[in-house]
């Protein structure tokens, strides 16, 4: 186990470990040197003798344990210490169990490709000078965790077996972390990057909680699992999937053998937390991403193919009958998932949340809707902000607080079942047909006289005057109603009514009310079926 931390400065605390207690002084150090005592010595590496370090170094071979907790390594030590555990067969290095927790790297370390065979632990390291680490590869798990990296990190081409940690851990210089493959989780949860970094990881799981990026920094990713709760972005922070296989010096593709039979794609789990508008997310799949918490999401931008939730497939046997298809939040899925049929199959269900996180409630999801949709359309993406403007309704329509009302949840139940809001074509021409051929037969029954008689009219002539009576035909209906002719009537006066114009016909009473009434609900549900369109294919 290859163990590296660093001890509080100001700690007076003696370490659990037999200490060298160089420059010790009563009144202002009194422990001195925190650097594990040599075997059967009294001082740690740094302060031996040249003779006590070189019989040390002697009797040390390849997988040899080692114990230098709380020592300070120049790059000299480090490298004589190395060497000392390279095989002499093949001149690489062979670490076994090994603890330098509170080390201090005064020069930087190198280790140039060697092989851990047991678990790695720098925690608490210090790195002064660079930390170059081309090629390593970690047998078991490697920590970083606390680790300050004051030069350049660098982990060109290093592969981990297990998990890699650098939780809390500081980059105060110019970092490089990759591109490496981790079979486990790379986990930068609490990290500081305090300037630029690129970050190319190919790994089952990536974890940025509480991550901090001071300055501008680009996380490249294959086949993770991303998780960016609470992480701070105080510069432009891009999140992408990288299509193809690392390249090391644009020459040497990196090899993935490791993560072979691994999901593929890029998915983000969760940006809760997160001030979004510095954030860029390209190419990533969202689909179980929640987003509710995060902050300024109207200024989130997503770029390339981010993929979202699907409804629900397959036909129902209560209503909705069948899921319009549509993009959706995670959100809506954990709010719908307890309220819907059990015992179906994945495809056929919506998805539950976490149990351990709280479920947003309707309004908190539709306010999540509303500020995602901005974003597409700021980005001029039309067509995905109106899935978002469908979610939204969907989630107005469902409130029960008293925000809103019981009118208007009931006006937003018959926008959904006339129109979709405005976004199902298919929908609003099914009511026109349906409203047109609702007209055609109340006219046939009640709206269209059988015979239509010329008006007729009686006069008397008094010496120079003469008195005309004008009477009015019967518009009554009489005979048999089902004819053609008055199918074709009543069909021209329905069509008429959706263009909003009157039909010419001579009607009943009956069917003038009739005529008004279609006038007026035809052409909304026309308007309706060319603004889904419409919402459909602009830009």
């Amino acid at each position: 186990m290859w163990t590296v931390s660093t001890a509080p400065a100001a700690s007076q605390e003696p370490p659990s470990w037999e200490q060298c207690g160089h420059g010790a002084d009563p009144a202002t150090d009194p422990v001195g040197c925190r650097g594990r005592r040599l075997p059967y010595r009294t001082a740690c590496l740094a302060h031996a003798s040249t003779a006590e370090r070189d019989s040390y170094l002697a009797l040390l071979y390849p997988g040899a344990p080692l114990d230098h907790r709380g020592t300070r390594l120049t790059r000299p030590l480090l490298r004589s210490l190395l060497n000392a555990l390279r095989d002499p067969d093949t001149s690489g290095l062979v670490i076994g169990d090994a603890w330098f927790s509170g080390a201090t790297f005064s020069d930087g370390a190198w280790f140039t490709v060697p092989t851990f065979t047991r678990d790695a632990f720098f925690n608490g390291a210090t790195f002064n000078g660079a930390a170059m680490f081309p090629g390593a590869r970690f047998k078991r798990d490697a920590r970083f965790e606390g680790a300050t990296f004051n030069g350049v990190a660098r982990f060109d081409l290093a592969r981990f077996h297990r998990d890699a940690r650098f939780d809390e851990a500081t980059f105060a210089g110019p970092s490089m972390l990759g591109p490496l493959v981790c079979v486990g989780c790379v986990g930068l949860d609490g990290a500081v990057f305090e300037t630029p970094a690129t970050i190319e990881i190919a790994a089952t799981a990536v974890s940025c909680r509480r991550t901090r990026w001071m300055s501008t920094a680009a996380l490249r990713l294959r086949y993770a699992t991303a998780d960016l709760t609470d992480a701070v972005l105080s510069a432009p922070v891009a999140v992408a999937a990288h299509p193809t296989p690392f390249t090391h010096s644009d020459v040497r593709a990196v090899d993935e053998g490791l993560l072979a039979g691994a999901e593929r794609g890029v998915r983000v789990t969760s940006v809760r937390g997160v001030d979004a508008a510095h954030l860029v997310l390209t190419d990533t799949d969202l689909s179980a991403c929640r987003f509710f918490g995060a902050f300024h999401l109207d200024q989130i931008r997503l770029e390339g193919h981010c993929t979202f939730a699907p409804v629900p497939e397959g036909w129902y046997i209560r209503p909705p009958f069948r899921w319009t298809r549509r993009r959706t939040l995670a959100e809506e899925h954990h709010w719908r998932a307890p309220r819907a049929i059990s015992g179906l199959s994945p495809p056929r269900r919506w998805r539950p949340g976490s149990p351990t996180v709280r479920i947003p409630q309707p309004a908190e999801v539709a306010a999540t809707y509303r500020q995602l949709r901005k974003a597409l359309e700021d980005s001029k993406n039309e067509p995905g902000s109106a899935d978002f403007y469908y979610g939204e309704m969907e989630m107005r329509r469902h409130d029960r607080t008293p925000e809103t009302t019981a009118v208007e949840r009931g006006l937003l139940r018959a926008y959904w079942l006339i129109s979709g809001y405005g976004l199902r074509a298919s929908r609003a021409l099914f009511w026109l047909g349906f409203t047109m051929a609702s007209t055609v037969l109340a006219l046939m029954l009640w709206g269209l006289p059988t015979n239509v008689p010329l008006p007729s009219a009686s006069g008397i002539t008094t010496g120079n005057t003469i008195s005309l009576n004008a009477k009015k035909p019967d518009l009554s209906i009489t005979g048999d109603r089902w004819t053609l002719r008055r199918a074709d009537r009543a069909v021209r006066a329905s069509v008429n009514a959706v263009v909003f114009r009157t039909s010419g016909q001579d009607l009943t009473p009956a069917g003038r009310y009739i005529e008004i009434v279609s006038r007026i609900v035809e052409p909304i549900l026309l308007a309706l079926a060319v603004l889904a369109v419409r919402e459909r294919v602009k830009r």
